[in-house]
């Protein structure tokens, strides 16, 4: 399966109780924390901002699956795991970004989705679905030609909005066709969670192994 039919599995699993109140991004963030270093279920619990009871569901699914193994000393990812970041690292990489002229709240994150431009129209789609997950706002460039432009527009970033053309390509290794999603919010799960969920819309038609 691919990381998408696989972490879409694991939210849709049918288990006895109450539907699972996590989603898939929660599940992207939990992997992201315990590919870092090994991390325990109340600090897992505060960073992804949900009870230690969704937390628990989470970490059992993760660790049925094959992901994810558990000790005294926390989670880690299996040799399945890190399979499955890496393959979810070679198409999507997400960075804090500092305010400027695009990213507007308190905390700032841009995520890039390798070759998926064409996938793009007016990036509206992506706007909504970064609101949905949290964020308060967020506004979609592709990088095409050696150039960010704004899609609805086909507009040069670079020239009407320097520092944020910059924070990107400096941050950012672009290629053609890549797509960059800067999502903004009051905190920054809400701004992280958005920016994935923008990225999510990109990544919908990549359920074949």
């Amino acid at each position: 399966m691919t990381f998408i039919q696989t972490l879409e599995a694991l939210v849709n699993e049918k288990a006895p109780g109450p539907s699972p109140s996590f989603s898939v991004f929660h599940l992207l963030l939990a992997l992201e924390l315990i590919e870092e270093k090994s991390i325990g279920r109340s600090r897992l619990s505060e960073e992804l901002n949900v009870g230690e009871g969704v937390t628990r569901t989470l970490i059992g699914r993760l660790k049925d699956a094959g992901l994810i193994l558990t000790s005294k000393t926390g989670c880690s990812l299996t040799d399945k795991g890190v399979k499955l970041w890496k393959q979810y690292g070679r198409i999507v990489r997400k960075v804090e970004i500092q305010k400027n002229e695009l990213a507007l709240g308190d905390y700032n994150f841009a995520i890039l989705v390798r070759n998926r431009g064409q996938k793009v129209k007016s990036g509206i789609e992506q706007r909504d679905a970064a609101v949905v997950g949290g964020a308060k706002g967020a506004t979609t460039m592709l990088f095409r030609k050696g150039r960010l432009i704004f899609p609805s527009t086909n507009s040069d970033v670079a020239k009407d909005f320097p520092k944020a053309s910059n924070q990107i390509l400096v941050l950012l290794k672009l290629e053609d066709n890549d797509v960059v999603v800067i999502a903004s919010s009051d905190s920054p799960r809400k701004a992280e969670y958005g920016a994935l969920a923008a990225a999510w819309t990109l990544l919908n038609d990549d359920r074949r192994p």
